[in-house]
């Protein structure tokens, strides 16, 4: 019997999922969660041989929780699925250790397949990725400025462009005031950014704000 993360802060995405993966032959045992305190939780305490997790959970990054359960559990194939367009996180995510990337607007018998091929330890891959990919190497770039950006460089980008204050980043990702004013002038300074208006104005533009709950 396979075991099957999933991670999102919707229950009906969570019940949805698993109403896909439910009459899988051999059975699929699933474990739950809301956030990535809980996502971590139950990674350490249980080994799974998938885990599904959104990029947004409630205020935190689910490819910041990529991160670490990709130090936690180097082994366990991880699919991002989620409402941004592959556009947006797909090269990121894929970089970071995802096993797949799949949009939450993926035809049904689509999204089966590719939580078929992820539990029998293949990648997945969409069209639309694929073709993101291929650009890439045809241009040796990505030639987007949030490229550039650490993990947790990006990561502090998209909480300054939600309207989330110094403090309030600090407190969120348990660092200091200090650092956090040292990641906000590095990650402006890579993307030749001036202040946080041009900051917020760019990731309005290419969707990459911290979704507000």
């Amino acid at each position: 019997m396979k075991r099957v993360l999933i991670v999102d802060d919707y229950v009906v995405v969570r019940d949805g999922v698993k109403h896909l993966l439910e009459n899988r032959t051999g059975g699929i045992a699933f474990g739950d969660a809301e956030n990535a305190a809980e996502a971590l939780k139950l990674a350490t305490e249980h080994a799974w041989d998938l885990a599904i997790l959104d990029i947004s959970l409630g205020g935190r990054s689910g490819l910041d929780l990529l991160y670490e359960l990709r130090q936690l559990r180097p082994r366990l194939p991880i699919a991002v699925l989620t409402m941004h367009s592959e556009k947006q996180y797909a090269r990121r995510a894929l970089k970071a250790g995802a096993s797949g990337y799949i949009t939450k607007d993926t035809p049904r018998h689509e999204l089966i397949k590719a939580f078929n091929r992820l539990l029998e330890g293949n990648r997945y891959v969409s069209s639309a990725v694929a073709e993101i990919l291929v650009t890439d190497l045809a241009r040796a770039s990505t030639g987007s400025p949030h490229e550039s950006l650490s993990r947790r460089e990006f990561e502090v980008m998209r909480l300054i462009a939600s309207g989330k204050t110094n403090m309030e980043i600090a407190q969120l990702l348990s660092l200091s005031d200090k650092t956090i004013s040292t990641y906000r002038a590095r990650l402006l300074e890579k993307m030749g950014l001036k202040n946080n208006a041009e900051l917020m104005y760019y990731a309005v533009r290419n969707r990459l704000f911290v979704d507000q709950m």
